[in-house]
């Protein structure tokens, strides 16, 4: 019941906010996002204007699906950098297409498969000794690269990081809501005084592009070559739903139900192969940043959704966020991932799982391990990596080892 009054009490201040207010908590949002959103295509070959169209598309469709009930925003998948490069190289851009949306449909019949079964199967694959440290790992996986893009300029990241901290902290009212967006602009601030931020993008943007769609082909092959690697992220996107609903103090896992997240999740997927975009999953930065401010509006999710299907045709408005330089990001993200990870411990503790017994040490310990340490199992052409391994690991022993309490995780 508290959790719910903090919840609804940091809804209403929302709702009390102005139109102009929560366009800059939407856009707040989408600086989050942004990186990783079009860092994937970039690494891949795929077109980043149609990464941000299709982000927002995806995110749209989620909150159509969950009724507009979930602050989530969806954005590019990591989990498939490795197989589109490879798919590419095997089968074209639209045959890889064509493989990622049947990845899509994995989510599609997963969903149905809740759905049939009832949120029971749920608690009994995923309880609370699974799902906490899976949600910890996510956090602890990420820091690495939240480290490495503050490496960049060490003086910025720390300049952003403590003005967030300043702001979140101390802030009143509206500052208090903003920030990451406050850290960001801080750290660019300071570049711009040491001359450290290249204006090159924005002046070879054109103010109007049209992102480069790429329609898919369907074969059996990539089909094949594709469909497992939605295991990983599947089982991510369970940890992200249990993570937010920690975060909000709602069970989202029952209303509006993980099935619909998941087929939420998994029509955006196949939208985004569609248009030629990489597949879309919760994006567990965008989770932390609601940790941080205490906004679980779904609206300001929206908002950032929209924001970026017009930053997607908008090439001088996108053009001015790849200026801002990584360290800057990198000193947001060291809060966000470790906010993640503060709530996988959160989860552990609430749920109380019998510490004490060997099994239930033996399960974190090692989903720890494999997914923190990045571990990999290849098999032919399918390859299952970090969380989603750990994941699966940690579900296995749970039913394998004797004396299985299974704890709900929220």
């Amino acid at each position: 019941m508290e959790k719910n009054a903090v919840s609804n009490t940091a809804n209403k201040e929302v709702k009390k906010l102005s139109s102009a207010a929560k366009l800059v908590l939407g856009v707040q949002m989408l600086f989050v996002a942004f990186g990783a959103t079009v860092l994937v295509p970039l690494l891949t070959g795929l077109d980043p204007g149609v990464a941000l169209f299709t982000a927002g598309i995806g995110t749209l469709v989620f909150h159509f699906i969950t009724k507009g009930k979930v602050p989530i925003f969806l954005g590019s998948s990591f989990a498939f950098i490795a197989p589109i490069v490879g798919g590419i190289k095997l089968y074209g851009l639209p045959g890889a297409l064509g493989g990622l949306i049947a990845a899509g449909f994995i989510y599609v019949l997963v969903s149905l498969i809740v759905r049939k079964k009832g949120i029971k199967i749920v608690e009994k694959y995923f309880p609370a000794v699974v799902i906490g440290p899976v949600i910890m790992s996510i956090g602890l996986a990420l820091a690495p690269t939240g480290i490495d893009m503050a490496k960049g300029n060490w003086l910025l990241a720390i300049i952003s990081l403590v003005v967030a901290v300043l702001m979140v902290t101390f802030g009143k009212s509206m500052l208090k809501l903003i920030p990451i967006l406050g850290g960001i602009i801080g750290g660019y601030a300071v570049a711009l005084v040491m001359g450290l931020v290249d204006f090159t993008p924005i002046r070879e943007a054109a103010w109007l592009s049209i992102p480069n769609f790429t329609f898919p082909v369907f074969n059996w092959s990539a089909i094949i070559y594709f469909a497992p690697v939605a295991i990983a992220p599947l089982i991510e996107h369970i940890g992200d739903i249990y993570t937010i609903s920690k975060v909000t103090g709602k069970n989202f896992v029952e209303n509006p139900g993980i099935h619909k997240t998941i087929l939420g999740d998994g029509i955006a997927t196949m939208l985004a192969g569609f248009f030629g975009g990489p597949p879309n999953t919760t994006y567990s930065e965008v989770t932390g940043a609601v940790a941080l401010t205490k906004v679980y509006s779904p609206v300001v999710m929206r908002i950032a959704a929209v924001t970026a299907i017009i930053l997607a045709f908008v090439g001088k408005l996108g053009a001015i966020l790849q200026t801002i330089p990584g360290a800057v990001l990198g000193g947001i993200m060291i809060l966000l991932f470790g906010m993640i990870a503060a709530v996988g411990v959160r989860t552990l503790l609430e749920a109380r799982p019998n510490m004490d017994k060997t099994r239930n040490l033996v399960i974190v310990s090692i989903i720890l391990t494999i997914g923190i340490g990045g571990a990999v199992l290849s098999w032919g052409t399918f390859s299952i990596a970090g969380i989603g391994l750990a994941s699966v690991v940690g579900v296995l022993l749970n039913l394998t080892l004797p004396g299985r309490e299974d704890k709900p995780a929220v």
